[in-house]
């Protein structure tokens, strides 16, 4: 079994018992956890203490207990550290898609920008080649006037 194949079991592992590592992740540093605890090493000392079972076993039945615990505890608590990891992942890979969506936009909005720019410079000259028009137009029909009015003069004399 390769590399992948381990990692994709494992995710997959995590994943379908997502909600029993974290309930118990989460009821591990809990006050009822701790109650419970609590009251197992106590029963544990006074099962020793009133020799119901010899120190040296009781010692060695909750040395046991309590590291087979911390195992446990430690794989759980790893394996919810694993997938919250890839959760991580999957947001910063959407982040990112969003800074690449949004530098794009911001692209677009400049070339917008700038094509507005560019159609109030040519309406500017639109604008400013008409005046001129019209200003030809009013000098023009002036001469014309001034011109028709000259012949209608000569044509009186």
């Amino acid at each position: 079994m390769n590399d992948n194949n381990l990692n994709y079991t494992a995710s997959k592992i995590v994943s379908e018992k997502k909600p029993f590592f974290e309930y118990l992740t989460t009821w591990i540093g809990s006050i009822p956890s701790l109650v419970v605890h609590t009251l197992l090493f106590i029963s544990a000392f006074v099962v020793g203490y009133l020799g119901i079972a010899e120190w040296d076993t009781v010692l060695l039945v909750l040395t046991t207990i309590v590291s087979l615990e911390a195992i446990y505890l430690s794989i759980f608590i790893q394996m919810t550290v694993n997938r919250h990891t890839a959760s991580l992942k999957e947001v910063e890979e959407d982040v990112e898609d969003i800074q690449e969506d949004l530098e794009e936009i911001s692209e677009d909005l400049e070339d917008i920008q700038e094509d507005v720019e560019e159609l109030n410079e040519e309406d500017a000259e639109d604008e400013a080649r008409q005046q001129k028009q019209m200003i030809s137009l009013d000098v023009m029909s002036k001469e014309l006037r001034q011109i028709l009015d000259d012949l209608e003069k000569y044509k009186k004399q």
